[in-house]
């Protein structure tokens, strides 16, 4: 890529800006260090903000708190790139700081209907039970938490990425509120340029809802990435490639 090109990454339920770590260093080493600025951005109550008070923090005003990082970065014409819950704070992003981002690339994103809580998109059945629920993969009432996690984060991770994945998840929490919001809107972004990552392998959103997701984004872009729910850690420099293609897109 001839241009160089800022990246802010946000990153999902559970976790933090660390994620992106092997994505980043392989960024810089596919372009000699040359693509620019990345930018780890951390919801309140994860990665470097773990230790705050989240109880009054709302969506809104994560999405306020990250704009404002992405502003005090100094980053302009950013490619704003999410995983997983991100997909929830990226349009909120958008609509207040359009101008800020020159492409949004959600990778295996989730977005609830209006109306709609993150609880309820999920719900309680099994994938593929109810058409309305995203669904788990085992049954949850029956299946631990620990059981269920290396279902849905490392179906696809060798012995050594799980025992370093699990050992960083749990240690952050988005605010409680964004867990009872419902007042989503995602009509505004067609005018920012979106690409949408679908992670085949996922073992949390089955591919349908993934491509349900990019339509519900007015992505322009699909890619298809042979990769589980966590394709920052699994197939960090194949995401690198796509995210570097993306933003020349």
């Amino acid at each position: 890529m001839s241009q160089a090109v800022d990246y802010a990454f946000l990153h999902g339920g559970g976790q933090g800006g660390w994620v992106w770590d092997e994505t980043i260093e392989a960024l810089g080493r596919q372009t000699d260090g040359g693509f620019g600025r990345a930018l780890r951005l951390d919801v309140p109550g994860c990665g470097a903000k773990r230790a705050r008070n989240t109880d009054s923090v709302s969506v809104d005003d994560i999405a306020a708190e990250l704009v404002a990082d992405v502003e005090a970065a100094g980053l302009r014409d950013v490619v704003l790139v999410g995983h997983s819950q991100a997909g929830c704070i990226l349009p909120k992003m958008v609509a207040a700081r359009p101008d800020l981002f020159r492409r949004l690339v959600y990778v295996s994103c989730s977005s609830p209907l209006p109306g709609q809580t993150v609880i309820a998109m999920v719900g309680q059945s099994l994938h593929g039970e109810n058409p309305d629920e995203v669904g788990w993969p085992v049954d949850p009432k029956t299946h631990s938490m620990e059981e269920r996690y290396l279902l849905m984060f490392c179906n696809d991770m060798s012995p050594l990425e799980t025992a370093g994945f699990l050992g960083k998840l749990g240690h952050d929490a988005w605010p409680m509120q964004s867990y009872a919001h419902t007042d989503w809107s995602y009509d505004h972004l067609g005018a920012v340029p979106a690409s949408y990552v679908v992670c085949l392998r996922d073992g949390i959103l089955p591919v349908a809802w993934q491509e349900r997701f990019a339509e519900r984004y007015h992505c322009q872009r699909i890619v298809r990435l042979d990769a589980g729910h966590q394709a920052m850690t699994t197939r960090p420099h194949t995401l690198a490639e796509v995210l570097r293609h993306e933003a020349a897109a």
